[in-house]
């Protein structure tokens, strides 16, 4: 028999989690704090300029205009007009809506497939060597290049670029996840839990997964902001997404022939990629520590 205490996994779970201040009423009081109140401000003021690019944006950000090529801040072009006479400023707008949507689709991705494999290959002994040693050579090959490789092979898209991009995060994920999975299998609800014959997809998805997110959380930020940094130095060596499409990389890429004529070519596109990276990583860290029970009880 087992011990009273032991019998229900859930209500052990439940306990094991109830300690210290509830996780809404810490994430509340981490958001208040000044950098995360910033970076929260920042990331919404990217987010509206990303939906509202059709209206914010003052032209075509395609429409080549070869009469008013490297024209400087006017009324008619706000930030200028680059070397086909496109205006900046709506490339610029439409860019945020690119690099967000390669940041969250490949962040995306990447957290629900690393997901599915981590739990399996943290579970299932016999299925954990295999799955590591695939996602080991995986991982021995630097992200950057294996996403300009499958790019190259498979042409430039949108999608693809998505697609190349999730592939290397996805073994940092397995991993993280894993060892995750490893260290609760010793704990004495689930262990409680499986004489109790609690069925398999109950089990993982019940007791063991909802212990993966706080490190899910800090982990799909990174690979949000990584993702982006990613396709704008794709784009900036030429393999990226089309020229036509205005995301950040590619203004940047465009401009940097110009630079010492036209700084604001490569610098205003620069400045909105690294305010948005560093506000991402700021309001992941913020939540993660809001989300962990065991810095919770320390805050």
């Amino acid at each position: 028999m087992l011990p009273e205490n032991l019998v229900d996994g859930e209500n052990l779970a439940e306990a094991e989690n109830s300690s210290g201040p509830s996780s809404f009423v810490q994430l509340k009081s981490t958001l208040k704090s000044a950098p995360v109140l910033a970076a929260l401000l920042l990331l919404g003021a990217v987010v509206f300029v990303a939906l509202g690019a059709p209206f914010l944006g003052t032209v075509d950000p395609i429409a080549i205009d070869p009469g008013e090529r490297l024209r400087r801040l006017s009324a008619a072009h706000w930030l200028g007009t680059d070397a086909f006479g496109r205006d900046v400023y709506s490339r610029v707008m439409y860019g945020a809506r690119i690099s967000l949507l390669v940041g969250l689709g490949a962040s995306f991705a990447s957290v629900v497939l690393g997901l599915l494999i981590g739990v399996i290959a943290g579970y299932i002994r016999r299925a954990d060597g295999i799955i590591m040693r695939v996602m080991d050579g995986v991982m021995a090959i630097p992200a950057i290049l294996l996403a300009v490789a499958l790019v190259t092979l498979s042409g430039g898209s949108l999608l693809t670029v998505v697609v190349a991009i999730t592939i290397p995060e996805i073994p940092r994920v397995v991993r993280l996840v894993r060892s995750v999975i490893l260290t609760i299998r010793g704990e004495p609800y689930v262990e409680a839990a499986i004489s109790l014959g609690t069925p398999l997809p109950a089990l993982l998805f019940r007791h063991m997964v909802p212990n993966t997110v706080a490190p899910l959380i800090v982990q799909g930020t990174f690979v949000f902001a990584s993702a982006m940094l990613t396709e704008a130095a794709m784009s900036f060596l030429g393999v990226g997404l089309p020229p036509e499409i205005p995301s950040w990389g590619n203004i940047m890429a465009e401009g940097r022939i110009y630079f010492q004529l036209m700084p604001g070519l490569i610098v205003y596109a620069g400045l909105f990629l690294a305010l948005t990276v560093l506000s991402i990583n700021v309001l992941g860290d913020a939540m993660r520590d809001a989300l962990d029970p065991r810095l919770a009880r320390k805050l």
